[in-house]
């Protein structure tokens, strides 16, 4: 692509988003939460304005047009995914839910005393701490699958760590420190010939790359709609449906029974017997109009012009004296993320610095504890990138990068 052409669709892209009329703003911090397109602000409003009612619950015509709406958000997710069946798409608040969901249900009806839950040392404390609980509740074994120091991990290494005692494999197929992609298929694949049900935390793969769940053969897929352009409050859990019908419910309440006695209740079809409540209508909206997005753009034309900027960010970055990046030498296996850190300079004070610049990155130890201290670095600067960013949003960032060491009072 030509900088000209190139400079034409960041005008067309950017010039969806609200938020950048601010031309000043760098924003560098998608992998926490990705900006709105107006189409999805304006999906949701009219939903309140138009549309507002209780799903699934009234015969009135506004109760309908909410439950169509509802569930064609669904529809439209179960397409984005490569699901079978719409029914196997649950709504839920975010992917932390849908990960303790899991391992709530299937983990307390499936596991027991001297089970294996293997997943890696690079997973979020999302798809951790509800395993360590789920441990705890079943006397079942947690296990850590340790990457190289790039953040790989081989399927020689996978192979090692099942055992015959592994009942479920959860990971991440990009991890959100590192940027790393595993090999889901393959792992997935290996899994199922062990006997084991495989999860994967899809929070920094499904905005990210074209995932198709049969394809991966993945039990479940967890995922998040404000880091894909939708709503917070709004995430998506998709399980394969033979899997899915014989799962205890995790919140109990309304609308997911069939009928209640005193003393006991049949529970509703999959996916309602998981969404217990009043839904988040407006949320699903949303996230199906953020799909609309995505799809009119084309998830290859996203991937592209992530890949193009990392490799960019990666070249810039790579210049600074006494700026080290974290994970593969590869740009190609960031997908948008580069964890780094300046020597002598604490990330906290590379944030504040680079703030002064109207850039805005992440700092700490990005809810994956584990992994930075197996690195040796409890906590890293990180800028994570998404479509809507520009060439100039590079530089700036790599040009507010020079001061930091200099602000700080080194002379070099």
């Amino acid at each position: 692509m030509t900088s000209e052409a190139r400079q034409r669709q960041d005008r067309l892209i950017r010039n969806a988003f609200p938020i950048f009329e601010d031309t000043d703003l760098v924003y560098l911090d998608s992998a926490a939460t990705t900006q709105k397109p107006d189409c999805v602000i304006r999906a949701t409003r009219e939903f309140y304005e138009n549309d507002n009612a209780n799903p699934l619950r009234g015969l009135y015509e506004l109760s309908l047009r909410a439950t169509d709406a509802y569930e064609d958000a669904r529809r439209k997710v179960a397409d984005f995914i490569g699901a079978k069946d719409p029914n196997e798409i649950i709504f839920t608040r975010n992917a932390t839910e849908s990960l303790n969901l899991i391992a709530h249900t299937w983990a307390d009806d499936n596991l027991k005393p001297g089970d294996e839950i293997l997943i890696t040392i690079m997973e979020h404390h999302s798809n951790l701490l509800p395993w360590q609980h789920a441990a705890k509740r079943t006397g079942a074994v947690l296990k850590f699958l340790e990457c190289d120091k790039k953040g790989n991990i081989t399927e020689e290494m996978f192979r090692a760590a099942l055992t015959p005692k592994t009942k479920l494999v959860s990971m991440t197929q990009i991890s959100n420190v590192l940027g790393v992609r595993n090999d889901i298929k393959t792992f997935a694949r290996i899994a199922h010939e062990n006997g084991a049900v495989f999860s994967c935390d899809g929070a920094q793969s499904v905005p990210h790359i074209k995932v198709d769940v049969c394809d991966l053969d993945v039990d479940f897929l967890s995922f998040s709609g404000h880091k894909m352009l939708g709503p917070m409050g709004i995430g998506v859990l998709y399980g394969k449906m033979e899997i899915l019908e014989k799962m205890s419910p995790f919140l109990t309440g309304g609308e997911m029974i069939e009928y209640v006695t005193r003393e006991s209740a049949t529970y509703a079809e999959v996916p309602h017997k998981f969404e217990a409540g009043t839904v988040n209508a407006a949320g699903a909206v949303g996230l199906g109009a953020a799909i609309d997005y995505y799809n009119a753009i084309g998830i290859d034309v996203i991937e592209e012009r992530e890949d193009y900027l990392t490799v960019l960010a990666m070249k810039e970055l790579s210049r600074i004296p006494h700026l080290n990046i974290l994970g593969s030498d590869d740009p190609l296996n960031h997908h948008g993320i580069l964890s780094f850190t300046i020597d002598g300079v604490h990330p906290h004070d590379i944030a504040a610095i680079l703030d002064s610049f109207k850039v805005d990155i992440r700092v700490g130890h990005h809810c994956a504890q584990p992994l930075l201290k197996y690195l040796g670095s409890m906590s890293t600067a990180r800028a994570s990138i998404a479509f809507y960013n520009t060439e100039n949003d590079i530089f700036r960032l790599a040009e507010a990068l020079k001061t930091v060491r200099g602000k700080m009072g080194y002379t070099d």
